[in-house]
């Protein structure tokens, strides 16, 4: 079995989650209770962003330190083609 895999980020994440969670909960009540639908979607998008930001965060942790741990030193050239990759990788 292999040990856990966590980082810095991870509580925030799971904080950011959790939240989101309780947002949805929050819109499915809103879809019960016939709320109308502009305002549902508002705060269903307001969840997808919520959502979104996690993922994002996770990715950019996941560069930043696992890709480093695993290619090693670099000579200055392949540096900055990774450095390029974690930046572009912002965008996703």
């Amino acid at each position: 079995m292999s040990e856990p895999h966590t980082h810095a980020t991870h509580p925030e994440i799971v904080k950011r989650l959790k939240r989101a969670e309780g947002h949805l909960k929050s819109v499915i009540a809103m879809i019960e209770s016939g709320k109308p639908c502009l305002d549902i979607a508002q705060q269903l998008s307001a969840v997808e962003k919520a959502i979104t930001n996690a993922k994002r965060t996770l990715i950019q942790d996941h560069l930043d330190h696992c890709l480093d741990e695993t290619v090693g030193p670099l000579n200055r050239d392949q540096r900055h083609s990774i450095d390029e990759f974690k930046t572009i990788a912002k965008y996703l």
